[in-house]
């Protein structure tokens, strides 16, 4: 939907877009280090943002090129680390479990002891 900002119309899916050849070529030079960020940003017109989301991107293999190792390693290290998260919490919720279980009497009135086994034991039960 187009509005009325100072005089200009602005339109909110007016985005420029970029060719992964040309997003391709900015990453290479930032890598070989001709020019810095800062050049490059100025130089592309682009913010120093969206340069270290593509060199992100780049390295990860998202611009049908070989991923780095480093990226490829980065990204086991992301995954593993929210496994541990997820399996931590769930441990957490097991053991809390555990103890409210152990801590609430049984609903028949008698104690987690063994008591009703001690009846059956003492000849408490039905003797044919």
């Amino acid at each position: 939907m187009p509005y009325n900002m100072g005089g200009k119309d602005f339109d909110m899916r007016n985005q420029r877009r970029f060719s992964v050849e040309f997003k391709i070529q900015v990453i290479q030079d930032l890598l070989s280090g001709e020019s810095s960020s800062a050049q490059l940003c100025r130089r592309y017109n682009i913010s120093s943002s969206l340069l270290y989301h593509w060199k992100k991107q780049y390295g990860r293999g998202k611009f049908n090129n070989e991923p780095t190792e480093e990226a490829a390693l980065r990204d086991r290290v992301e995954k593993l680390e929210r496994l541990v998260g997820k399996l931590t919490l769930e441990n957490e919720f097991l053991k809390k479990g555990l103890q409210s279980n152990f801590n609430q009497p049984r609903r028949n009135g008698h104690s987690s002891s063994n008591g009703n086994r001690s009846s059956a034991l003492s000849g408490g039960g039905a003797v044919s």
